[in-house]
């Protein structure tokens, strides 16, 4: 047999597949260069209040409401989302372990005894054999496929501990969402309370001075309907505050009762202004914002994971190179006789190349490839949201402040003519009608202000999970 044209033939082969240049793979160069962010200089809206400065950590501290901080921690650890990041993390790390494995070899402990006749024919007698050692076989990593493997899952799991951040900023801001929700509409309910009962008290009084004949039965009945509108009012306004309660038990897992003991006892008074203490810093650069977010660092960590994929299997296209070896000790007893000794070997020196697989090695470089293209694709589009809703917020934020001061005049106004308007009528200046369309003015005008400045929280809040929330990158530790 001609072993020198074997040699050669396959030599031939190798060299054809090696040079067929079947996907654009990317350089590790390359993949860095994908993940830099392309931020405008400069945020096209108004920043809130000049970008006055105060900065992200103890980010809800800062409003200044304790039974806050405390629905947030305990919304932390009993977030479904955070266990499932949770999971992802440890799922990652063990990804990690079987990848770094693979660069370093196997090493298998073997033992074996048994005891028979060999030779019935020729009268020998039974012997006992046993024999231990140690096999062990490593891949010699040529071309650098387990380190790229590697490499990718050491990304993963970075990406898998930057989820848990994002699932930590998104359950803080629900959380502080939906409990702002429910302080605003008990401030609205109170509201239409005192309405309810002052249309309640001129309802009764009307209808004694219809009894009378001072007053006319139609204004009575005016009177009583107007009530009525108000009482049902009271009756939806209460309805929705059980609501948000009920939302607040399920995100932070307190019973009903003992929330509801703490929402009573840490009840706070007119919440004016309340967010101009949750202020910060936004006057910088988009990009040093958007760096703080766990999501688009994240992303940018699933190029690089996808990055070091395409390259490793790549270089499975090409040859590779497996060595085995074994050490050991055996005993031989037989007839009274023993026999000890070490045996050891190495090899085989292996080495092998995919020629003919039906296309799968080429197939799977395609698609390492096109799940890149794909991760550069879903990074840049992150990054354009992430700039839509810092604007976004900057644009709410800055359209409640500058509406601010006209509804503060609105409601002070409405307040005085509904003062007049009731002094009025009681004096019988005035007539119901002009006293209920009164009221009603007034009452759009406070309602008006409470949801403005409901909306400027709800800003803020978004402002908050837009930026990456109080998590940093320097600061950042894995759960």
């Amino acid at each position: 047999m001609n072993y020198a044209r074997i040699f050669a033939v396959l030599t031939a082969a190798l060299a054809l597949v090696g040079c067929a240049n079947i996907a654009n793979v990317p350089t590790l160069q390359a993949a860095q260069t994908a993940t830099q962010t392309n931020a405008p200089s400069a945020w096209q809206a108004a920043l809130p209040h000049g970008g006055s400065a105060s900065g992200l950590a103890h980010w809800w501290a800062q409003w200044g409401d304790p039974l806050l901080v405390e629905l947030v921690g305990a919304a932390q650890n009993e977030s479904a989302s955070l266990a499932s990041a949770r999971s992802r993390i440890a799922q990652a790390r063990a990804q990690l372990t079987v990848a770094q494995a693979a660069q370093q070899g196997g090493l298998a402990a073997t033992a074996q005894a048994s005891r028979g006749v060999s030779a019935p024919a020729l009268g020998a007698p039974p012997a006992t054999t046993l024999a231990a050692g140690l096999q062990a076989s490593w891949e010699v990593d040529l071309l650098g496929a387990n380190r790229a493997s590697s490499s990718a899952a050491q990304e993963r799991l970075r990406s898998a501990e930057l989820g848990w951040h994002e699932a930590r900023v998104a359950v803080a801001a629900e959380t502080a969402a939906t409990y702002f929700s429910l302080r605003y509409c008990e401030s609205s309910a109170t509201l239409t309370q005192n309405d309810s009962a002052s249309r309640t008290e001129t309802a009764r009084l009307a209808e004694l001075t219809a009894q009378a004949g001072l007053n006319a039965p139609a204004n009575a009945a005016l009177a009583r309907a107007s009530a009525a509108d108000a009482a049902n009012t009271l009756r939806a306004a209460q309805a929705q505050c059980s609501v948000l309660v009920k939302s607040l038990v399920a995100l932070s897992g307190l019973s009903e009762p003992e929330l509801r003991q703490k929402l009573a006892l840490n009840r706070p008074g007119a919440q004016q202004n309340i967010a101009q203490k949750a202020m910060f810093s936004i006057a910088i650069l988009p990009a040093e914002i958007l760096a703080q977010r766990p999501d688009i660092a994240a992303a940018q960590r699933a190029v690089l994971a996808a990055s070091f994929d395409a390259r490793a299997a790549d270089a499975r296209r090409w040859p590779m190179l497996s060595l085995n070896g074994s050490i050991g000790g055996a005993s031989l007893r037989q007839g009274g006789m023993s026999t000890d000794g070490l045996t050891w070997s190495v090899g085989p020196i292996a080495v092998s190349m995919p020629l003919l697989d039906g296309g799968r090695t080429t197939a799977n470089t395609q698609a390492a490839v096109a799940a890149y293209d794909e991760a550069v694709t879903l990074l840049h589009a992150k990054v354009r949201s992430a700039v839509r809703e810092v604007e976004e917020a900057l644009v709410n934020l800055d359209s409640a402040h500058s509406r601010n001061a006209n509804a503060q005049l609105a409601a002070t106004g409405y307040a005085s003519a509904l003062s007049a308007a009731q002094a009025r009528y009681k004096a019988g200046l005035a007539s119901l009608v002009e006293l209920e369309d009164v009221r009603r003015t007034a009452m759009l005008a406070q309602q008006n202000l409470l949801s403005l400045e409901r909306d400027r929280i709800a800003a803020w809040i978004s402002l908050y999970r837009a930026v990456g929330g109080g998590w940093t990158a320097q600061s950042a530790t894995a759960p």
